[in-house]
């Protein structure tokens, strides 16, 4: 074998993820009925800010795009539209698109920001302040009857 690495997966089960985000063999372009799309993202942080940035090509960020923040989740959902022109071929993606990443820690809903250009979405979150838990002693109180279900 010459130079290259064997990837290994960790799992005795495929990643299904992988199965529906591709064509099967002798059925183009099949999904499953009402499946999201997967968006291909790329998180990145670094300067005290996460920045998630989502490839959506061709999308009004107006209208077709949405960002949803929940605790440590957040969600790009989008859904592009065939145009009504007959197509003689193509290869464009249309109906909805979903992704959720999970950051590390709480996200701070009020500061997130997002830009759209050239196709790429663009989410900018601000890292939470790590909360540093000083030690500290917790004293042993003397008394007579033990807790409950002690023997």
């Amino acid at each position: 074998m010459a130079g290259g690495k064997v990837e290994r997966r960790h799992s005795l089960f495929p990643d299904f993820n992988d199965w529906f985000n591709r064509e099967f063999p002798g059925l183009p372009g099949w999904r499953p009925a009402r499946a999201a799309h997967s968006i291909p993202v790329e998180v990145t942080s670094g300067d005290d800010v996460y920045v998630l940035r989502a490839e959506l090509p061709g999308m009004d960020p107006d209208d077709d795009i949405s960002i949803t923040v929940d605790d440590n989740l957040i969600t790009v959902s989008a859904e592009h539209s065939e145009g009504k022109e007959d197509k003689d071929h193509s290869e464009f993606r249309y109906g909805s698109f979903r992704r959720t990443v999970r950051l590390p820690g709480t996200i701070p809903a009020d500061d997130v920001e997002a830009s759209y250009a050239d196709g790429i979405l663009t989410v900018r979150v601000p890292m939470p302040e790590e909360q540093t838990i000083a030690a500290r002693t917790i004293p042993v109180k003397r008394g007579g009857t033990p807790p409950e279900g002690a023997t």
